[in-house]
């Protein structure tokens, strides 16, 4: 098949406007570009990483249902990423009438703001809840706002607004829900089939226009860097200066978005976000579903994607562990060409993945616990939400007549890659499975992993919590009426 024809400028549509940009350097955040070339000042830099939410907007984008919104972190979203999208900034938002939106008055009625700071991005996560869940719980809506932080109210006002926010407005009358037909016409308007590439030399973007036009392109320069949500890269920017030229964003390729189901594997399209994932995983594999609420915060997790925290092979990623313990393989691509292996096998050493020049994450095969397998992953984090792991241990273990048929136990935080553990399941592997068998077992962790100190936690509390995670996944599988986690929404 032959390349697709070039265009030298990217478009999208903000607040109203339809805007193509010629000049975007492969690095320029969308929150640079909003405040200093648009001059839209409501979106705030907080910390510049994606932390605190005063840089939320809402991204509008064309999937396989239709056009969806949802909250990102600007400053850390690169603006050569938006491409054919819809961004909406607090500037725009407006109520019946051309008043205060809804949410806005809510939060004025409750005294939901203080300082001002953070309201626009607290405006902007609540109503991103708001049009997919008119009347959320509270559970609802301290999901919504993990990603958002404020020193001054205390929270609850915040809260207490975003349950007034149906007494102020009627969900149908919304004005981007009124106008969402309109918009999903002049975004197709814009898929002309065409590969954007802007800058020359190492100093350059490019879009490819489909997914083979990607393996087209990383074929034929390698040494380019794939960014598909930016979570990991755009700290490389903004918090690193370092140089990630040239740059070929891949989150606008719904082929790598895909998710298949089968009866006993699901197939996760690299470019899926943890938010595309949730429903699916959660359905299947409840353990998954309950990680992914503890990855970032909604922003974060609606930019960032399987296969990029795959790919960037970070010893404290969390998916690998547990996909490594279900026994995960991965597929890479080069141009055509297609190889399968372990994920496991995909991770070499600190740095370093089994990935030739010209390759690139393509998907993931995930297969189901089997009927009566045990399956855990337990997440270690200085605070529960919105943290960076310190360690995180997975544990796959079939039962049969009380003994220990099979067992794939994974870990992230404990060795330069996640890796498995596989002296501590030869240590119960063919045992009774009891407190007995967990406790002999434990010294074998001495053999698998040699755990760092750093800021997030020392050696010595790595290798005790690793320890004790294994315990916990014994009781939890046992059937102990102990309080394992006690949990805000639930009884313990």
């Amino acid at each position: 098949m032959a390349a697709p024809q070039i265009r030298s400028h990217i478009r999208f549509l903000l607040n109203g406007e339809e805007i193509a940009l010629s000049d975007v350097r492969p690095d320029e955040t969308l929150l640079d570009y909003l405040r200093l070339r648009q001059r839209l000042v409501g979106t705030k830099e907080g910390c510049a990483e994606g932390d605190c939410g005063a840089c939320t907007v809402l991204v509008g984008r064309l999937a396989a249902d239709g056009l969806v919104y949802e909250t990102v972190n600007s400053c850390i979203r690169f603006l050569g990423s938006v491409e054919g999208c819809h961004v909406v900034t607090v500037e725009h938002l407006r109520g019946e009438g051309g008043g205060l939106h809804p949410v806005q008055q809510a939060l004025v009625d409750l005294h939901g703001s203080q300082c001002g700071f953070c309201t626009p991005g607290f405006v902007m996560s609540l109503y991103a809840l708001w049009m997919r869940n008119p009347r959320p719980d509270d559970r609802a809506i301290e999901k919504a706002l993990q990603g958002n932080l404020c020193r001054c109210t205390g929270y609850e006002p915040i809260v207490k607004a975003a349950r007034a926010v149906a007494a102020n407005g009627r969900l149908e009358a919304d004005f981007l829900v009124r106008e969402r037909a309109a918009v999903t016409e002049r975004l197709k308007a814009m898929r002309d089939g065409r590969r954007v590439e802007i800058g020359s030399g190492k100093d350059r973007l490019v879009i490819p226009a489909d997914l083979d036009d990607l393996g087209r392109v990383y074929e034929a320069e390698s040494g380019a860097r794939i960014v598909a949500g930016s979570t990991d890269v755009g700290l490389w920017v903004t918090k690193f200066m370092r140089d990630i030229t040239p740059v070929v964003f891949v989150g606008g390729l719904n082929e790598l978005r895909r998710i298949a189901v089968h009866s006993d594997r699901i197939g996760i399209g690299a470019g899926v976000s943890y938010s595309e994932a949730f429903a699916t995983l959660a359905a299947r594999i409840p353990a998954l579903g309950a990680l992914i609420d503890r990855i970032g915060g909604e922003q974060v997790r609606n930019m960032g994607t399987i296969g990029g925290n795959i790919a960037n092979g970070s010893p404290i990623g969390d998916t690998p562990p547990p996909l490594i313990a279900l026994g995960a393989t991965l597929t890479l691509r080069k141009g055509r060409g297609r190889r399968t292996i372990p994920l496991e096998d995909f991770f070499v050493a600190y740095g370093k993945q089994d990935r030739a020049p010209g390759e690139f994450v393509e998907t993931v095969e995930v297969p189901l616990p089997a009927a009566g397998a045990h399956f855990a992953a337990y997440k270690i984090t200085k605070r529960r939400d919105e943290d960076i792991t310190a360690t995180l241990g997975a544990f796959h273990v079939v039962v049969k007549d009380g003994r220990v048929a099979s067992a794939r136990i994974a870990y992230g935080g404990m060795a330069a890659t996640p890796k498995r553990a596989r002296a501590v399941e030869a240590a119960i592997e063919g045992r009774l499975w009891t407190m007995d068998t967990v406790e002999e077992a434990l010294p074998a962790y001495e053999t698998d992993f040699q755990p760092i100190s750093d800021m997030r936690a020392s050696a010595e509390y790595r290798m005790l919590a690793a320890k004790n995670l294994l315990k916990r996944f014994y009781l939890e599988t046992t059937g102990t009426k102990a309080p394992i986690q006690v949990r805000r929404y639930e009884e313990a």
